[in-house]
């Protein structure tokens, strides 16, 4: 059984903050329907009673499917991108993205024996709020909201929110500590990041 508290603190992703470009196409009906669609698949999987393998296989791709992970990528890396070459920002985002699918597949994972279920959908700003609510085996119902933008040119979420706490911000600050522990070196974060991978 998962208990609400490592939920909270294992599923963590880089930040985003307010997408740039305005949404022309995105709306509150389109916002719906890819969490919607989202959550569908989700509960496909944790229906399916495949091997757990083949379920967080199935639960990677489905992260790859709905977020934005280019602009998660870039946002994770934040102010070190200044000093990064084109080479290196093209190599961290290429690991990044690999690297967070797996760890959002594992923490989908977790939803075996739950469920999702989509409650309500708002405009914030230039994005949409999708929420939802999480039902767990043996743990009261949680909410977990979704923000979604077609700032990519497609309808993506680019940040997650657990009960109100907002898991992507964690991850720009583990690769800062990741950077940190490197002395700084962007190559030798990239190569610890593929082994953590």
């Amino acid at each position: 059984m998962m208990h609400r508290r490592s939920f909270l603190t294992g599923l963590t992703a880089s930040a985003a903050l307010v997408p740039a470009a305005p949404l022309w196409a995105l709306n509150e009906a389109g916002a719906s329907r890819l969490i919607s669609s989202l959550v569908t698949d989700i509960n496909k999987v944790i229906a399916s009673g495949k091997a757990e393998n083949a379920m967080f296989r199935e639960f990677e791709r489905i992260f790859k499917r709905y977020s934005d992970t280019s602009y998660i990528a870039a946002y994770a890396l934040g102010v070190d991108a200044r000093r990064a070459s084109a080479a290196q920002k093209r190599n961290f985002s290429k690991t990044f993205q690999g690297y967070i699918s797996r760890k959002y597949g594992k923490r989908f994972r977790e939803f075996i024996g739950g469920s999702l279920e989509v409650k309500s959908v708002k405009r914030v700003k230039k994005w949409y709020e999708v929420s939802t609510t999480a039902f767990l085996q043996g743990q009261a119902p949680f909410e977990v909201t979704f923000l979604v933008s077609d700032r990519s040119g497609k309808d993506l979420f680019f940040n997650m929110y657990i009960e109100g706490v907002n898991l992507l911000l964690t991850e720009r600050t583990e690769i800062g500590a990741i950077l940190d522990s490197n002395q700084g070196d962007i190559d030798a974060m990239i190569a610890e990041l593929k082994r953590q991978s």
